[in-house]
């Protein structure tokens, strides 16, 4: 009876420990964004979890936290450099807080297409640049996409260059997003995104920029009248991920989110593409008035922008620069 009890005992402790050591493999990640259930982003997201879920054989667990609900993108950045939460995905720009080159994703009127966009983010200059997020305790793994911004406000129709003086707009928080909405002779105004909404609805600001899919899945049209389709900024979205999480990873782990990661990324574009129409479709059904700008009017921003890019182009790096005109250039020969 003794021998059997020690028997029991053995077993039940060797039952412990490979319980322990398959626990201690199964990891789960918090991914946040500010954006809401629905919107292209937050698909983006499903499909990696899907994926991660798929490839670890449910030892990667991804819990999604859409529209904010873990604070600020400022203050996801901090969580994920600490440690607290694993992944989040935002606009690039961002980034440039912590690694001054990522102003270069801010640079207004940078792209004409998708394509053009694409070369960039994918391409070298894209990796190099998540790359340097390393030493910040960030990894970037892939690039999402928010796509053209494009500008609402609540006062007039903008048909013109001079129809944006004065109006007051609100940006994203870094100093080059201050820089070109004071260049267009209107009042940059940094919020964070969860406070926008409650901003336009109580007048403290006249308008906001921010893609069509944003524009349409935050309901802004219940606060805001008119749109321009100015495309004046192209928004890659980078998905991050916490470099004390990352270390812990083994080298198997880190290729299964690396790969989910960038397979998301197709299909999150190709969602945020083929839902613009529809977007703008729903915000005209809502009342806004939606205005295009002519070429003429639209080089009268490109002309305002200038002095802009000269100043940033002198922070973001001259050589950083000239490689993405360079590039650029190649593809609209």
């Amino acid at each position: 009876m003794k021998r059997l009890t020690l028997k029991t005992l053995a077993a039940a402790l060797t039952l412990a420990v490979l319980g322990s050591t398959a626990y201690a493999q199964d990891k789960t990640i918090k991914f946040a964004t500010q954006n809401p259930k629905g919107h292209p982003i937050v698909m983006g997201m499903e499909k990696f979890a899907e994926i991660v879920q798929a490839k670890s054989g449910g030892k990667i667990k991804v819990n999604l936290f859409p529209g904010g609900t873990l604070g600020s993108d400022q203050a996801n950045v901090s969580a994920i450099q600490g440690g607290t939460l694993e992944m989040a995905s935002m606009n690039s720009g961002i980034f440039a807080s912590q690694v001054k080159e990522f102003a270069i994703y801010d640079f207004p009127f940078l792209f004409n297409n998708e394509k053009e966009a694409e070369l960039i983010i994918d391409g070298p200059i894209g990796k190099q640049l998540h790359d340097k997020l390393q030493d910040k305790g960030l990894v970037g793994l892939a690039y999402f996409e928010l796509g053209f911004r494009n500008i609402t406000n609540s006062r007039r129709p903008i048909t013109k260059a001079e129809d944006l003086e004065g109006l007051k707009l609100r940006v994203i928080p870094n100093p080059i997003n201050v820089d070109w909405v004071r260049a267009l002779g209107a009042n940059p105004t940094p919020l964070p995104f969860p406070e926008v909404y409650g901003a336009l609805e109580q007048k403290a600001i006249d308008g906001q920029e921010n893609p069509v899919t944003v524009i349409n899945a935050n309901k802004f049209f219940e606060v805001q009248k008119h749109v321009v389709l100015s495309n004046h900024q192209y928004n890659p979205q980078s998905v991050v991920i916490s470099k004390k999480f990352w270390d812990t990873l083994d080298a198997a782990q880190k290729k299964i989110l690396q790969d989910a990661a960038q397979e998301a990324a197709k299909f999150q574009r190709q969602q945020a593409r083929g839902q613009v129409a529809a977007a703008l479709d729903n915000m005209k059904k809502n009342g806004m008035q939606v205005t295009e700008l002519s070429a003429a009017e639209s080089g009268k921003l490109r002309d305002k922008m200038r002095p802009v890019t000269a100043k940033y182009g002198v922070n973001v790096g001259q050589d950083l620069l000239k490689e993405v005109q360079n590039t650029l250039a190649k593809v609209r020969k």
